[in-house]
């Protein structure tokens, strides 16, 4: 009966986004007429009843229901309860539920939030977030409804269970944030296409889209961050960033919000780039669109993908064609009615924001094309092509090599007037330069190549600029101001964090792999490596063998090591459970792999060490970003408030 009650609201739900759309696209027209009412209730009712059908499924899960065909796919008696949970939106159609219930939420913020000061500009918003929340819930209730029952004779006994990969803290948080930041910027989609059909741009619509591009990509950012971090400790590569297609979908909306913020910046300051603003707001959900038809069409094979079928990615293509298509016909129609915006000099602060929107633009399409083209060249039999991280290193690097550069120059430019001339021979730059020379000095002495010393310089001079500002927003005469400008520096803080920490990162030595019986040591670096035991560490739905590796350093015993080799019985799956040792100077990475037996009939495991120089700095660089976008959300809500007392 509960499995029945959940489809029975989402479909209530596929109809309520429907008056959603026809109530505000009315009301637009007519805000008078008790038709903006009708369409906030439906898309907050919307809201309710996708959250409620959410924890039904939830408690499916956790009661192991499995004549319920998503459940009985995807969990098994004996997962720990926490797994369960999350499980609920580990796959293809329960990650779709929480897809839609997300959607609805931001067209009940937008009908709450939405800018006040222009009726017709906010209802139509809510009226096209209800046109997509139909889009992706029809897709849902037709094709992959997480409620749909199996024959009664088909129902397993214990289940099938999760993929063990996904059997994560950090996965498991991983699609909740990822998906806050892919369908929150649908709200910058909803408000950019709502500005070119009332033909208003400018100030009032960067306003609008501003906070939303914020949180999405401040949302983004954590989701990236929670898989890049369990894709390094969990798969046992060694590495954190692997140009994966399905990491590239997550990476291009990314960027191409971190230009949108740019550009809703100048565009509510000054006028600036109202087309370029507009344009950035739709492309930027058209991108994590694509980035869902990647995951779920069956034409990527990755450990990140949710499901193989091609006839769901049909559908999701569809849905693609509307919103891109759609999108980018009305702001051909429209996008002259904005005007050109305000003029400025080109040393500018607009003038740097519209180079800094350029370079993220262009990366992204080398993104783009990078993981598309093996997709396209495939379909039409054409040779087949890999497209991997040489590609993507010699041409996405250099862009984002000179955004670095000229990131910290920005906050001290005057808008519309030049002021280039004026910051660059200020004593500015003199600074940034000290602390972006010493780093590259760090990395060279740890060997670096020459790229790795180029990155770890402009690294340190993006976080020298960042701190400076950072300083220099103490003397703000009004709070929100100040805390808006110390997002700012401490997302650009991150960003230089992250260059550097990936700059001394790559200066690692190779990996050591060994075969080590007990009692047998191995070198790596300065360490010697003892594998001291071998024993048992059975969970509750897998076996598992457990290598103690105790690590010394010049005759000084510096820890104890525990990787893991599991086998999960449901899932018939091996896996492997890698340990570390974080210290400031970097990671000691332990995989522990298969037993080879030798000719004497002792048994020895395969053991893998390397180690990883500074790679906290990556994680340290992102959770700064994050902090960054967040700080700049509760500045932007202290000015609201303050103009809304004054």
């Amino acid at each position: 009966m509960i499995a029945e009650i959940g489809r029975f609201l989402a479909a209530i739900a596929l109809v309520l986004s429907l008056v959603q759309l026809m109530a505000g696209w009315r009301a637009a027209t007519a805000p008078e007429s008790g038709l903006a009412k009708v369409s906030a209730r439906a898309a907050q009712t919307a809201t309710a009843t996708l959250a409620i059908a959410f924890g039904l499924l939830i408690y499916l899960f956790i009661v192991s229901d499995f004549s319920v065909a998503y459940v009985a796919g995807h969990s098994h008696v004996d997962k720990p309860l926490f797994y369960k949970v999350a499980a609920a939106w580990g796959g293809h159609e329960g990650s779709m539920l929480l897809w839609c219930t997300l959607m609805t939420a931001v067209g009940a913020g937008l009908a709450a939030f939405g800018p006040k000061a222009d009726p017709g500009l906010r209802l139509r918003a809510v009226a096209i977030q209800g046109g997509l929340q139909i889009l992706f819930l029809a897709f849902l209730v037709f094709t992959s409804n997480p409620f749909d029952r199996i024959p009664f004779a088909d129902i397993p006994v214990q289940g099938a269970d999760l993929n063990p990969i996904l059997q994560d803290p950090a996965l498991a948080l991983h699609p909740p944030t990822l998906y806050l930041g892919y369908v929150g910027i649908s709200a910058a989609y909803s408000l950019a296409l709502a500005g070119l059909i009332e033909g208003r741009g400018g100030r009032l619509v960067a306003a609008a889209i501003r906070p939303w591009a914020i949180g999405a990509w401040t949302a983004l950012t954590a989701g990236i961050a929670l898989g890049a971090w369990w894709a390094y400790y969990e798969l046992g590569w060694g590495g954190w960033w692997f140009w994966d297609p399905v990491e590239n979908a997550s990476f291009m909306p990314w960027l191409i919000a971190a230009a949108l913020i740019h550009s809703a910046i100048a565009t509510q300051r000054t006028g600036a780039f109202p087309g370029w603003t507009a344009l950035l707001g739709l492309l930027a959900f058209s991108l994590s669109a694509l980035g869902a038809f990647l995951v779920r069409s069956g034409v990527l094979t990755s450990v990140h993908a949710f499901a193989l079928d091609p006839e769901r990615g049909m559908w999701i293509l569809g849905i693609l064609a509307v919103l891109a298509g759609g999108g980018l016909a009305v702001f051909g129609l429209r996008a002259g009615k904005l005007g050109e915006g305000d003029g400025f000099e080109p040393t500018s602060r607009e003038a740097f924001i519209g180079i800094n929107n350029l370079f993220l633009a262009v990366t992204a399409g080398i993104v783009l094309c990078g993981t598309i083209y093996p997709l396209i060249a495939d379909a039409l039999g054409l040779r087949s092509v890999s497209v991997g991280a040489p590609y993507f290193n010699r041409t996405a690097t250099p862009m984002m090599a000179a955004l670095l550069i000229l990131l910290p120059f920005a906050p001290y430019l005057p808008w519309r007037s030049g002021g280039m001339k004026r910051a660059a021979f200020s004593w500015r730059p003199l600074v940034w330069t000290i602390p972006g020379a010493a780093a590259g000095i760090a990395v060279l002495m740890m060997g670096g190549s020459v790229l790795a010393i180029a990155g770890a310089v402009l690294g340190g001079w993006a976080i020298a600029g960042a701190v400076t500002d950072l300083i220099d927003s103490r003397v703000l005469a009004h709070l929100p101001a100040k805390v808006s400008a110390y997002g700012r520096g401490l997302a650009h803080a991150g960003v230089g964090l992250i260059a550097l920490g990936a700059a001394a990162d790559s200066t690692g030595a190779p990996e050591v792999v060994r075969a080590l019986a007990e009692g047998e040591t191995m070198v790596i670096g300065e360490r010697t490596i003892a594998l001291a035991d071998l024993r048992r560490a059975d969970g509750s739905n897998y076996l598992a063998d457990q290598a103690q590796l105790v690590v010394t350093e010049n005759g000084r015993r510096t820890g104890v090591l525990t990787p893991e080799r599991r086998f999960y019985v449901a899932a018939e799956q091996n896996t492997r459970e890698v340990d570390i040792q974080t210290t400031w100077s970097g990671d000691l990475y332990a995989v522990l792999g298969e037993p080879r037996q030798r000719e004497d009939g002792s048994i020895a495991f395969e053991v893998r060490m390397s180690f990883n120089p500074m790679t906290w700095l990556l994680g340290f660089g992102a959770l700064m970003i994050t902090l960054g976008g967040l700080t700049a959300l509760t500045g932007m809500a202290l000015g609201r408030r303050r103009e809304e007392m004054a």
